[in-house]
C-alpha cells in the first residue's frame, strides 16, 4: 500500500510517520535539498565550519606511518600526489555542492549512476566515517591513557559515548561546535612545530635525511605511490566537506568573491591544510625518533608527539594537560563530522533500499557501534594496510564522479549540466559511472593484493584513477548518455533557478506529508493534481507518485 493510500484513511497512524519523518530531516535536511529557507549562514561561517572537521590527528599519524615506512623523501613525494589527486577531484564535486546545495550522494545519483546505484557509493563513504571514526577514538583513547590513566578500552567506549549527543542535532549545534574551538586548536597545533623550527633548527636537516625505519628511503617511484596511497585514502573527505558546503548562501554578484573563496578554501582547499599536517606529523616523529628516549616506539601516535614538545617548553603537568586538551578537541570536532555524516549516508541508503525512513539517530548508533568495534580491535596497528586497501574504493568513486562532471557535462555535453536527484526522473542504475567504479575499483583492489605481480602492485593507486577516468567519458559516448535521465519534465511549469542561476526559492506544498518545500526538492505527482516532496517519493513503497518514464 502507497504512502498516498495510507493517508487516505487506512492506517492514520503511518500517515503521521511520514510527517514525523519529514519534520525530522527539516533539521539537516537528510537526503534531500538543503533549501534556501534554511541556509541562514554566510558564506565565511560555512567555510569555517567545513574547515573545522579536517582537525583531525590522523594526519599526523599517517604522514608519520609514511615516512617511518618509506623514508622522507618518498612520503613528501607521496604527499604530493595526494594533494594533486584530492584538488583536482575534489573541486567539480564542492563546486556542485555549493551551487546546486546537495550532498555529494544527491550529486552521485545524476551523475553517471542512476537513483539505486549510488547506494554502493554511500556505503563506501559510510566505511569511510566509520573507519576515520575509529582511527581519531583511537588517538583520543591513547591521549586519556597518557593523561588521565584510563584504560585503552575505556577510552574507546567514552571517546565514542561523548560524541552521540553532540550530532542529534545537526548542523545547528555543529557550526556553532567547529567555530568555537578553532581558535584554541590552532594554538595548540601551531605552537609545537613553530618552536622546533625556532630552537631546534637541526632538526630541519634531520628530517630530509631520513631515510625510514629501515634505512632504505631512497627515491623510488613504488614508494611514493603506496605512500600516496595510503594518503588517497582521504579522497572521501571531500563528501563530508560537501556536507557543509551544501549549506552554501545562493551565489550573487553581491557575494561572488567571498563565494568562491569558501568554496575552494572549505571544498578542494582542505588538501592543502591535509598535506601540511602530514608534513608536520612526519617532521615531528623524526625529531622523536632523533631525540627522545624510546622515541621509535611512540613516534606515530600524535598525542606523544604533541606532549614531547610541550615538555621542552612547559612544566610537566601543564605539558600534559595540554596535549590532553588538544587531543580531546581535535577528535570532538572531527568525530563529529563522522558520526553525522556516516549517519546521513546509512539512512540515506535504506531509505531507497526499504522504501522505510527509520530515522538518523537509529544509523547515528549504528556508525558508532561499528566504529567501537574497530578501535577494539586495535586497528590502529594496521592502518597502512587498511587505509591502502580502502584508498581504491575511495578513488574510483570520487573520481569517477568528477569525471563525469568535468568531461561527460561540459565537454562531451551527454550528461546533463543540472543534477537531478529526484525518484522518477532517474533511471535506476546508469552503467557510465555504476559500471567504471566497480570495473575501477576491483581491478585496482587486484592489483593492491598482488594479483598482478609484485612489480605493478605498488601502482594500485594509478590503476584507480587512471581506470576511473578513462571509462566513463568511453561507456557515456558507448551508451549515447541514453541512460542518465528517464524522463527530462518534471511536470511542473515552473523554473527550476533563479535570475542567478541559483536553485529556486519558491515554496510547494507536498500533499503527502503536508510540509512545504522549495521547487528544486519537489514533482508533480503522478495520481493526484498536486506536488510530491522527494522524502515522500523515496518512501512509497508502491510508486503510486511518481512519474512515469
Amino acid at each position: 500500500m502507497s504512502i498516498e493510500n495510507r493517508e487516505a484513511g487506512a492506517a492514520p497512524a503511518a500517515t503521521a510517520d511520514v510527517g514525523t519523518a519529514a519534520k525530522e530531516t527539516l533539521e539537516d535536511y537528510t537526503l534531500r535539498f538543503a533549501p534556501r529557507s534554511y541556509r541562514k549562514w554566510s558564506t565565511g561561517v560555512v567555510g569555517v565550519t567545513a574547515l573545522g572537521g579536517i582537525a583531525y590527528l590522523a594526519d599526523f599519524a599517517i604522514g608519520a606511518n609514511i615516512g617511518i615506512s618509506y623514508g622522507t623523501t618518498n612520503a613528501l613525494w607521496g604527499i604530493g600526489v595526494f594533494a594533486v589527486v584530492i584538488f583536482a577531484t575534489g573541486f567539480p564535486l564542492a563546486y556542485y555542492a555549493a551551487r546546486y546545495n546537495l550532498d555529494l550522494d544527491l550529486i552521485t545519483r545524476g551523475s553517471g549512476f542512476g537513483y539505486y546505484g549510488s547506494v554502493v557509493t554511500n556505503v563506501i563513504f559510510a566505511t569511510f566515517t566509520f573507519i576515520f571514526f575509529a582511527l581519531e577514538g583511537s588517538i583520543m583513547a591513547q591521549g586519556l591513557e597518557l593523561g588521565l590513566g584510563i584504560p585503552l578500552w575505556l577510552g574507546y567506549a567514552l571517546s565514542t559515548l561523548i560524541i552521540f549527543p553532540l550530532v542529534v542535532y545537526g548542523m545547528s549545534l555543529l557550526s556553532k561546535l567547529q567555530l568555537w574551538t578553532t581558535p584554541l586548536w590552532l594554538v595548540l597545533m601551531v605552537a609545537p612545530f613553530v618552536y622546533l623550527l625556532v630552537s631546534h633548527p637541526d632538526s630541519v636537516s634531520s628530517f630530509f635525511a631520513y631515510q625510514g625505519e629501515n634505512g632504505q628511503g631512497t627515491p623510488s617511484l613504488g614508494a611514493v605511490m603506496l605512500a600516496a596511497g595510503v594518503c588517497l585514502s582521504l579522497i572521501a573527505q571531500i563528501a563530508e566537506q560537501i556536507d557543509y558546503l551544501r549549506f552554501m548562501p545562493p551565489k550573487t554578484p553581491a557575494n561572488s568573491r567571498r563565494w568562491w573563496t569558501s568554496m575552494i578554501l572549505a571544498g578542494p582547499g582542505w588538501v592543502f591544510f591535509g598535506a601540511i599536517k602530514q608534513i608536520v606529523g612526519l617532521f615531528l616523529a623524526v625529531y622523536l625518533i632523533a631525540n627522545v628516549a624510546d622515541g621509535a616506539a611512540v613516534a606515530n601516535q600524535p598525542v606523544h608527539q604533541f606532549l614531547e614538545i610541550y615538555r621542552d617548553l612547559l612544566p610537566p603537568w601543564l605539558a600534559m594537560t595540554l596535549a590532553v586538551v588538544l587531543v580531546v578537541i581535535s577528535q570532538i570536532k572531527i568525530n563529529v563530522t563522522n558520526a553525522y555524516s556516516g549517519s546521513l549516508a546509512w539512512t540515506n541508503s535504506f531509505t531507497r533500499v526499504t522504501k522505510r525512513y527509520p530515522g538518523r539517530l537509529v544509523f547515528l548508533g549504528v556508525n558508532l557501534v561499528i566504529a567501537l568495534v574497530l578501535m577494539e580491535a586495535n586497528m590502529f596497528d594496521f592502518l597502512n594496510t587498511i587505509l591502502g586497501f580502502y584508498a581504491n574504493c575511495g578513488m574510483s568513486w570520487v573520481v569517477v564522479v568528477a569525471v563525469d562532471i568535468a568531461v561527460n557535462k561540459y565537454v562531451l555535453k551527454l550528461s546533463p549540466i543540472t543534477p537531478e536527484f529526484r525518484r522518477g526522473m532517474l533511471y535506476a542504475v546508469n552503467p557510465v559511472g555504476f559500471g567504471s567504479m566497480l570495473v575501477s575499483a576491483g581491478v585496482s583492489i587486484l592489483v593492491f593484493f598482488g594479483v598482478f605481480g609484485a612489480a605493478i602492485q605498488p601502482f594500485s593507486p594509478l590503476v584507480a584513477i587512471g581506470l576511473a577516468v578513462v571509462l566513463p567519458p568511453l561507456l557515456a559516448i558507448a551508451t549515447k548518455g541514453k541512460y542518465y535521465l528517464r524522463r527530462t519534465d518534471d511536470g511542473l511549469d515552473l523554473p527550476m533557478f533563479d535570475e542567478h542561476g541559483n536553485p529556486s526559492g519558491e515554496v510547494l506544498h507536498c500533499h503527502v506529508c503536508r510540509q512545504d518545500f522549495e521547487r528544486p526538492d519537489v514533482t508533480k505527482c503522478e495520481t493526484h493534481d498536486a506536488v510530491v516532496c522527494s522524502l515522500c517519493l523515496s518512501t512509497d513503497t508502491v510508486g503510486d507518485h511518481v512519474l512515469p518514464a
